[in-house]
Parts: C-alpha cells; sequence; structure tokens
C-alpha cells in the first residue's frame, strides 16, 4: 500500500495537494455514491464494458478483463465469472485474468486514474452530438487496454476516456476519485446485513427449504431451482434489502460459503443447505427481478405443496437428463402444486426469461414479436394437470436441448429434440380435441398476475402487468408445460457462457415454444378462422418454418367463445378488456382511445392535456407517421407538470415482422410501414435509447413537431429543442431522475438504469 502511494504521490499534479486534500478518501462514504451516479449506468452485470462492475468495492477490486461474456460465437464455452460466486478476492480474480483498474504500476498511475484523466482532457461539446466515428453500440470491440497499453489506447481513443460519451465528472468528483486513487484506493465496503425482522423470516424459509426428507428435499430443490435469480425481499423487512437465494456448504446460522455451479440444477456435492443471501452492492433495473416473501407466502407454499398426499420414495439425482427434463425430475411433486405456485407470481417468471441474461442482443430477442400479451390456462382446465394418463404419455416428450454443445452434433440434436416437441404437440392436439371446448372459464384470472403485456426494444425487452398498447397481432395463451419449459430453457438451463451450439439450441427450442404458446391461443378462435390468423403471423418464409419445423393445427374442433369469424382476435380482446377490467393494471386510454377522452382518469388539466395530445402518436402506422421510422426503441419523456411535479412516458417503437421464426435475416423480415408507437406512463425499459424533456403545455407542440417531421433534418431540430444529448451537462440530473420516478411510483422496483444503449441523436 505505502509504494502504491508514493508512486502516485509522484505524479505532477499531485505536487499542488492541500493538507485538506490529503485526508483519508471513504470509499463507502466518498466513492462509491460517485460510482454509483456516473459509472453504474454502464459498469454493471454481465454487459459492463471489460466486465468491469463498478457497483460494489468487490467488483472494483476485481478489475477488468479483455474477455467478454456475451460472445454469440465462440465454439468453446469460457469459464464463469459471476461477482460474489466463482472467486473471493482480488488474488483469486488475478487469477482468472482480471487485472486491477485500481493500482499504480509500473510508475503510472492506476488505469482508473488515467482513464478519468483522458475523459477530463476531452469532454464531449456541450449538446452537441457525438463524433461521428466514435463507436457507442453496445456491439462495440471494447479495448479494454493494460496499464501498458495506455498510451497507444489514449491516442488512438482520444475520445474514449471515462465516463464514456457522455456528460463526465464534476471538479469536486474528479478530485475526489484521484485523490482515492493517490491514496492506494483503500476499499472499505459496508456489508449489508439483515434486520432482526428479516432475520427471524430467513430462519423459517430455511428451516422449510432445508427440512429433512425426501418429498422436502425435492421440494426444496424444485422452489431453489426457481427462485435462485429472483430479488427476494420480506413483508416489513428494510427499504432496499435484498436477498438470493444460493446453495452453501455452511448451515443457517454460519456464514454463507456459496457453491457455484455453473447452472443451478447441477450437483452441489453431497452436503449443502440453501440459504438466503443478502444482495451487496448497488441495484440496478436490469437485473432487479423481484419477488416477495411472507408469513403468507410461507404458508401458503406449505399449503400447496404438503398438504396433499403424495410420497418421494427417493430424491433424483443430477445430471443432464435430469436437466433436459424437470417434468421427469420433480415428477413426484404434483403438477397442481407446480403449475399454481408459478401462476401465483406469474409476472416473476414472464419477467424472468423475458428480461433475464438470455435476452441481451438482437439475436436472442428476435424471436418473439415487438409487443403482445401473454394469457395463462386455467390449472383446473390444463391436461396435464387433471389428466393422469395423458401427463404419463406427455412427459418423456418435453424433454429439452441444450445439456450437450458439440458443435459438430447441433443439427442431430436440434432435430431430435424437434421432433420430440413435434411428438408432444400431435398427442396433446388430439388430447385436447376430445376435451371440453375452450370457453372464458379456461383462461386464469385469480389474481392481476393474470394478464401481462410484453415489449421487445431490439436487443431487450419488458414486461408489464395488465393488458398495455393497442390490440396486439399475437397472443400467446400458456399452459403449464409452455411455462415451465420456457423457464427451463430460457433461465435454469441457459448458459450466458457457454458456446455456439448451445445458445443456437437454446434459440431454437424457444422458437418452437413461441409457436405453440401462439397454437394453443388459436383454440380459443372460431376454428374457421385459425389457418388465416396462423398465416398472418407466418407471411412469406414464416410458411417454409411452418412446413419445416412446426406441428399442424387443429382447424377443426370448436370453442365456446362466442366470437365472429371475421376479426376475432379483436373482438376476444375487446371481450377480454371488458371481463377481466378489474385485473387489469391500469386503463389504457392512450393507446386504446375510444370516445374522444384520451387520457386517464382524475388527473390535473395540464397532463389530461398532454396525455390527449400524445394519443395521436400512438398505434399509427409507420407509413403515415413518418418520425417513427427516427425513433430509437425506447424513447423516454419528462412532462413537467405545474407545482414542480412531474410524469415520465414510455415511447416504444413496436417494429413490425412478417414473422419471427428464423435466427437471421430479420432485415428482410422486416415491414418498416407497419411500425407503431406505444405510449404509456411509466418507465418500461431497463434501458433507456433517448429522452426528452419539456413543459406540459409544450407537450400538443411537441407532438406536432414529431408528426411534421418527415425526415432526418426535421427530427434533428426536434432533438435540438427538447433532447436531452449524451453530452447535455445535466444529463446525470435528468437520467437518474427516471430511477427516482421508479422510486416514487414503485420502490421495490427501482434500481439504477443501463446507459449503454442511449443512442447519439
Amino acid at each position: 500500500m505505502l509504494s502504491r502511494v508514493f508512486v502516485v504521490l509522484s505524479l505532477p499534479f499531485m505536487l499542488l495537494m492541500t493538507p485538506v486534500q490529503a485526508v483519508e478518501v471513504s470509499y463507502s462514504r466518498d466513492i462509491q455514491p460517485i460510482l454509483t451516479q456516473k459509472c453504474v449506468a454502464c459498469h454493471a452485470c454481465y454487459d459492463a464494458p471489460c466486465q468491469l462492475n463498478l457497483g460494489s468495492g468487490e467488483g472494483a477490486s476485481r478489475g477488468a478483463s479483455k474477455l467478454p461474456v456475451y460472445d454469440g460465437g465462440r465454439t468453446q464455452a469460457q469459464a464463469t465469472t459471476r461477482l460474489y460466486f466463482d472467486a473471493q478476492g482480488e488474488a483469486a480474480w488475478r487469477r482468472k485474468g482480471f487485472n486491477s483498474v485500481l493500482d499504480a504500476q509500473g510508475g503510472q498511475a492506476a488505469l482508473m486514474a488515467r482513464m478519468l484523466e483522458l475523459g477530463r482532457a476531452n469532454p464531449p461539446v456541450p449538446n452537441a452530438k457525438l463524433p461521428a466515428d466514435l463507436d457507442i453500440s453496445i456491439n462495440r470491440q471494447n479495448q479494454c487496454p493494460l496499464p501498458g497499453e495506455f498510451d497507444a489506447y489514449a491516442k488512438k481513443f482520444a475520445h474514449a476516456g471515462m465516463p464514456f460519451a457522455v456528460a463526465g465528472l464534476s471538479d469536486q468528483e474528479y478530485q475526489t476519485l484521484q485523490r482515492w486513487l493517490a491514496q492506494g484506493a483503500p476499499v472499505d465496503e459496508q456489508v449489508l446485513t439483515p434486520s432482526l425482522a428479516e432475520a427471524e423470516q430467513i430462519a423459517d424459509w430455511e428451516a422449510l427449504l432445508n427440512a429433512p426428507g425426501a418429498r422436502e428435499t425435492l421440494v426444496g430443490r424444485w422452489l431453489f431451482e426457481h427462485l435462485f435469480l429472483a430479488h427476494l425481499y420480506f413483508e416489513g423487512g428494510e427499504a432496499g434489502h435484498f436477498f438470493q437465494l444460493v446453495r452453501s456448504r455452511t448451515p443457517s446460522g454460519q456464514p454463507i460459503d456459496p457453491i457455484a455451479t455453473r447452472r443451478p440444477n447441477e450437483d452441489p456435492g453431497s452436503q449443502f443447505y440453501y440459504r438466503l443471501w443478502p444482495i451487496q452492492g448497488v441495484i440496478v433495473h436490469k437485473t432487479h427481478i423481484t419477488y416477495p416473501l411472507s408469513a403468507g407466502k410461507l404458508a401458503r407454499v406449505k399449503q400447496l405443496f404438503f398438504a396433499g398426499d403424495w410420497h418421494a420414495d427417493k430424491v433424483p439425482g443430477y445430471g443432464a437428463q435430469r436437466r433436459a427434463n424437470p417434468f421427469e425430475t420433480f415428477a413426484a411433486i404434483p403438477a397442481q402444486a407446480r403449475y399454481q405456485f408459478m401462476l401465483d407470481n406469474a409476472e416473476y417468471f414472464v419477467r424472468t426469461f423475458i428480461r433475464g441474461p438470455v435476452c441481451r442482443g438482437q439475436i436472442a430477442t428476435d424471436v418473439i414479436r415487438d409487443n403482445f400479451w401473454t394469457l395463462f390456462q386455467d390449472p383446473q382446465h390444463d391436461l396435464y394437470i387433471t389428466d393422469a394418463a395423458y401427463r404419463e404419455q406427455a412427459t418423456p416428450l418435453l424433454a429439452m436441448p441444450g445439456q450437450f454443445d458439440e458443435i459438430g452434433d447441433l443439427f442431430g440434436l436440434w432435430h431430435a429434440y424437434r421432433d420430440k416437441r413435434n411428438d408432444y404437440e400431435a398427442l396433446r392436439m388430439d388430447a385436447y380435441a376430445e376435451a371440453p371446448a375452450p370457453s372464458w372459464s379456461h383462461i386464469w384470472s385469480d389474481n392481476d398476475n393474470a394478464l401481462l403485456s410484453i415489449f421487445r426494444q431490439f436487443d431487450s425487452a419488458s414486461v408489464r402487468k395488465g393488458l398495455v398498447g393497442e390490440i396486439p397481432q399475437t397472443i400467446w395463451w400458456l399452459d403449464f408445460p409452455l411455462l415451465e419449459r420456457t423457464y427451463y430453457q430460457l433461465v435454469v438451463n441457459f448458459d450466458v457462457f457457454g458456446n455456439v451450439s448451445h445458445q443456437a439450441q437454446t434459440r431454437l427450442y424457444f422458437d418452437l415454444i413461441r409457436n405453440g404458446a401462439e397454437v394453443n391461443f388459436l383454440r380459443l378462435m372460431p376454428a374457421d378462422s385459425r389457418v388465416a390468423l396462423l398465416g398472418d403471423w407466418y407471411q412469406n418464409s414464416g410458411k417454409l418454418k411452418m412446413w419445416l419445423d412446426y406441428q399442424s393445427i387443429d382447424d377443426d374442433s370448436p370453442t365456446a367463445l362466442q366470437l365472429p369469424v371475421e376479426q376475432p382476435k379483436q373482438a376476444f380482446a375487446e371481450a377480454l378488456l371488458q371481463r377481466y377490467g378489474d385485473l387489469n393494471a391500469r386503463p389504457d386510454p392512450i393507446n386504446r382511445c375510444r370516445a374522444g377522452q384520451c387520457y386517464r382518469p382524475n388527473l390535473v388539466p395540464a397532463q389530461q392535456d398532454a396525455e390527449q395530445a400524445l394519443s395521436r402518436l400512438a398505434s399509427r402506422p409507420a407509413a403515415g407517421l413518418k418520425v417513427i421510422e427516427q425513433l430509437p426503441e425506447a424513447t423516454l419523456l419528462r412532462v413537467e407538470l405545474p407545482e414542480g411535479k412531474r410524469e415520465v412516458y414510455s415511447l416504444l417503437r413496436n417494429r413490425a415482422h412478417s414473422n419471427v421464426a428464423f435466427m437471421i435475416g430479420e432485415e428482410r423480415r422486416y415491414q418498416p410501414g407497419l411500425d407503431t408507437l406505444t405510449v404509456y406512463p411509466g418507465v418500461l425499459s431497463s434501458y433507456p435509447n433517448f429522452m426528452f424533456n419539456l413543459k406540459a403545455a409544450e407537450v400538443p407542440g411537441f407532438v406536432a413537431a414529431l408528426e411534421q417531421a418527415r425526415d432526418a433534418a426535421a427530427f434533428d431540430k426536434v432533438v435540438e429543442r427538447w433532447g436531452i444529448r449524451r453530452s447535455n451537462p445535466q444529463f446525470w440530473h435528468y437520467f437518474h431522475d427516471l430511477a427516482a420516478y421508479i422510486h416514487d411510483t414503485e420502490p421495490v422496483e427501482a434500481g439504477v438504469l443501463d446507459m449503454n444503449r442511449y443512442q447519439n441523436l
């Protein structure tokens, strides 16, 4: 430590230090707040540039790596590098190839100090576009220079200092960080510990999860595999306290020693315990998938899983077959209990696979439409739940690929699992053809998780309770096998560090699951309308995919819903909105304005006028609203209201496609003239692409300007007047106010947003 301080003190800029500046800087008090404000928006989670995670002292000490986590083309799976799990302590991370950004080396200041100095020397021009040759896309090639490579990096990338391509640090922030680095960058991270009320509930949950007995062990394993990704929080717990469920070598009451397996359903060894571990560091929205725990929830779990008379003779082992088919692995647990547990918090499970680690990058998300609604099949009308003979036939056919990643076997594995899935679909179609025709009672509607809206923003996606936006082109109707397979394929079994074969198998099979959810919805439509609806979803090359890979649909069996053959989906959606209005998260008159009053009730007049104007942008095709061609996927509008208040609206671009049935070639299936916008109050993306700030009285003028902007030059004028560019001196104030808005409106969901996708408009 002394030698590091001596080396840094020899730098010229340190010669001007005053006695006040020499005061020891505290990491937890002084440094982490600066990193949270100016760095975490890019440097968090797996997609942090150079894997430099600055959300905690552990991440800052770990440093950086040249090896990216997200690499869709690697031929070999790479070693996992999960913070807190795969290594503990600076020395262990050095052995894994991470390089310090805090240590002074070779007579030079720390890499972080030099990066900050480079950013300071080349700030962006206030309120101007960034240089056109500065690549800020998430697919850019990060350089990740080592200390000895920095001089060459600085010459070649003069505008790539830190913070990267954005309004920089204040004078005080810069000086504080440089003083801390000069002092040797000591880290005094404060560890989050449970409150007394939380500790009592933790003890109750750990007792349940670690209870002895074969069926108790089996239930504990199933619950772990379904909650390992959650940010758990307790009723009556402390604000900002979240926990994750882990497997530990140590029992309750002792410090947690986590067992780091590649997947949560791999063998943890002979002796382990389920533990609830406090989540350390800054909460970031993109990974913040919350799940509530309480005494009532604990009682619900006991009632679901242990009230019935069922037995488990033994606990299954671990292995590829167990991972491939959880329906076999957990067959002893009543299917009703498993499905109902997932339905109770259906939004959580859908968020895990829509917002989880698989959904980073366009090739992962182009398997879904840009906007659609999701419904669930009622357990009492799910044959996998109610018909034991059918369940026994179906279970072996529900295995999923991705357990073996030899590239040479990719197509053989894919065809084998595709054929199994299609055999299952044929079995399912025949079974449901003999079952009572589906009616409204077949659609689950027990709580406000029953209706969900999903939006894709090109290379990310989001979920919202309720039916948001105009009636979409497609609707999913998930039953237990569809929901559970989606969760296992995209969450439990997905390896973000895996190779191209594993990732391709995951993507290809999910295409079949999506098709299954769409085809299941068709059972609600009049039989004579199904072929036409399916043809609309799978246009052009989609017809080839239907012939190659999909099972044929049932276009004979009736539905009990009284729907017209002409536009039945429209009629169904209208009836759904009316029948289940109490389950809808909140009304959506902006996008579904039916009587000329296109704003929510009980708003102040200024906000009513603003929403009335914004409704002119909603649900219009790009062929008539040309500005859509200029807008990114997720634009945030910050509207300043009277008396110092503000409202935030998400302006989401819904890209239209002839079909979403192929891994590549999305641009050839794109139908830009059919793009639309969804306008909705709230922050509906973890990754804002751009932001406008305007007063409520300006909204009609803003909307009129967008309506008249028919080319890039006209749109640039809108940006110049109301846009918040990365170079705006107040950028961070406005950007973090989006997270503050979430904290004000949905405090449990609050977290730092990601700016890696913020565009240079």
